[in-house]
């Protein structure tokens, strides 16, 4: 099968850049042609730049005609569109669909609904944009504090809302998880049309080590901001009602906070690599993922998993999904330290419940989070697209 990837890479690596690069390396690996259409964003430093951005970001002609002449030469069997925010923009679907050329779209975050693209606004959840519409994010400037920005941004939502995008010009969307399918359904998004879908480990793991019969520490790994529930993870190890080790991993707006909280129980370890962060968890008791927003499909679980380490998660969006309470670990009420405590302390007195969870947790990695896997889920996605476009 020839394939043609398309990506608007991010100034600053992420996770959607490396499911990108996961699954590309993935159908290489199973024979397949695959050509990558990437665009990143640079240069978009200047007034001017920002401007003319931000004035394309809803339809851009000029690359509607360029990305239907490369498509119409290339002559892909499907297209895969991860980001097109903001360079590639939405005309991407409609050069597509203009070549004859089944289209899948992976549905990383929320932005096409709302420009917020986490659901979360100063803190909260907020689902307006669900519900009823991306209007109210204007005036408070949603976007990077811009008027223009969020306005540009309301317009490609709203526009491609009104025109049916979603409905007429893509064949198969994946969804990450059943809950973000529901949502974006919620959302008046083609229901037939979204399959479920989630990341994946690109390396086989080998069968993690056993855990220690005593527990070891808590491990967090992750960005330090306050979406990432970081607050919370400080003050429910505040004081003295945890006494256990917790460990944390990353960087973030929120750095000086955690510098400022590490003691004898709290360890900030900064930034580690990919290796590091695996012995890490590893060796882990438990992860502690305290978001306060939906998530994606959070790879540090999926990797938690793949160690045979189990996670207390806040009881919220995918995570909720993702982690079955009393099989691979708990949940607890998002945003709530004293429920944390309470679940940290629990796990801690449980100890062989707790590396149960781990076990149960490797097998669901075995289960549904390995390449083999994932790799037949994709292309099932695909042949879905093809038999679709046949049938428009």
């Amino acid at each position: 099968m020839k394939i043609l990837i398309v990506h608007n890479s991010y100034l600053e690596r992420g996770g959607e850049d490396e499911v990108f690069d996961c699954e590309k390396r993935l159908l290489e690996k199973h024979g397949h042609e695959v050509t990558s259409f990437i665009l990143a964003n640079k240069n978009i430093d200047s007034i001017g730049t920002k401007i003319i951005t931000a004035i394309g970001a809803p339809f851009s002609l000029l690359k509607y005609w360029s990305l239907y002449k490369y498509f119409n030469r290339e002559k892909p069997d499907v297209i895969h569109i991860h980001n097109y925010f903001p360079k590639l923009t939405p005309s991407i679907f409609f050069a597509a669909k203009r070549a004859k050329v089944p289209v899948v779209h992976t549905l990383h975050n929320y932005r096409a609904v709302c420009p917020t693209a986490l659901l979360m606004v100063d803190g909260k959840i907020n689902e307006t944009s669900v519900k009823k519409n991306s209007w109210w994010t204007i005036p408070r400037k949603i976007y990077k504090g811009s008027y223009i920005g969020t306005i540009s941004l309301v317009a490609m939502v709203e526009c491609n809302k009104l025109i049916g995008t979603w409905d007429k010009k893509v064949d198969r969307f994946i969804a990450l998880t059943r809950f973000s399918k529901e949502k974006f359904i919620e959302a008046g998004w083609p229901e037939s049309k979204i399959c479920v879908k989630p990341n994946f480990i690109e390396r086989e793991f080998q069968e993690s080590k056993e855990k220690s019969r005593e527990p070891e520490y808590a491990l967090f790994v992750g960005r330090l901001s306050e979406e990432k529930g970081v607050t919370t993870l400080l003050q429910a190890w505040a004081g003295n009602s945890i006494n256990f080790p917790l460990k944390i991993v990353g960087k973030g707006p929120l750095q000086s906070c955690v510098e400022a909280a590490a003691n004898s129980r709290v360890e900030f370890l900064g930034v580690k690599n990919k290796a590091d962060v695996l012995e890490l968890m590893s060796k882990a008791s438990f992860i502690v993922m305290p978001s306060t927003w939906y998530e994606g499909f959070p790879m540090v679980l999926v990797e938690s998993f793949a160690c045979g380490t189990p996670a207390i998660v806040s009881k919220l969006g995918s995570m909720e999904e993702i982690v079955q309470p009393g099989h691979a670990g708990v949940h607890f009420e998002a945003g709530n330290s004293e429920d944390l405590v309470h679940k940290v302390n629990w796990m801690i007195a449980n100890s062989k419940k707790c590396r149960q969870m781990g076990v149960n947790a490797r097998q669901e990695y075995l289960s549904k989070y390995t390449p083999d896997k994932n790799y037949q889920m994709l292309i099932d996605v695909y042949h879905e697209a093809i038999s679709e476009s046949r049938n428009a």
